[in-house]
């Protein structure tokens, strides 16, 4: 039988061979891409201190009941007494313009002696500007509620009643808004442990012993 031709070796088949090198692929064929290094996580928010005609006007008509004025991404973030953060609110609205309270919610930090901070989202419609309030409570502090100031921080003073435990004077129905009024506890503050419930309660509500 007659012997086969072979087939014609390209250039870089013969290098390889020499080299012990793998060859490479074509330019049309598909390559393994390297992997991507991950990207790098933003830097931190720094918060600065905080020297504007805002900051100047609330020190001015609070003196030392204002702690410190701080800018975060460009928004001002007043630090206040929480024992005038009721007529400080009041201001914030009357003449300040900020008539909307966006949100109002609470923090956590249980190794300091004011364990808690009220933390109120202001927005001026007037000025298209923002502000935020900080306040900081004791656990056995109570703080004045700003439903005579804003109705929406009703429901809301609620949630934060409901999940840190947080008592407002003044609110016209202080009650849980989420969990039952029967509930032991409040889940957002971190000295709750996530696996823990209201044992009673879901063995005579719901029949089981756990709800996890």
């Amino acid at each position: 039988m007659a012997e086969q031709p072979k087939a014609p070796q390209s250039p870089e088949s013969s290098q390889s061979k020499e080299t012990g090198a793998s060859p490479q692929p074509s330019a049309g064929g598909a390559s393994a891409a390297p992997p991507a290094k991950p990207a790098a996580a933003p830097p931190p928010p720094v918060q600065a201190p905080l020297d504007s005609e805002l900051a100047r006007r609330y020190r001015e008509r609070f003196g030392g009941a204002i702690l410190d004025a701080l800018e975060d991404r460009k928004q001002p973030i007043l630090i206040v007494d929480s024992a005038h953060l009721f007529e400080i609110a009041r201001y914030s609205r009357d003449l300040e313009k900020f008539s909307l309270l966006e949100d109002y919610t609470a923090v956590d930090w249980p190794r300091r002696e004011k364990r808690f901070d009220l933390v109120a989202q202001l927005y001026s419609f007037t000025y298209n500007t923002r502000l935020r309030l900080k306040a900081s409570l004791a656990a056995t502090d109570a703080a004045d509620s700003l439903v005579q100031i804003w109705p929406a921080a009703n429901w809301l003073e609620r949630e934060i009643y409901d999940l840190f435990g947080v008592v407002f004077r003044g609110h016209p129905g202080l009650k849980r808004i989420l969990l039952p009024e029967e509930w032991q506890g409040h889940p957002l503050r971190k000295d709750y442990d996530i696996l823990q419930q209201d044992t009673a309660w879901v063995r005579e509500n719901l029949g089981i012993e756990s709800g996890q």
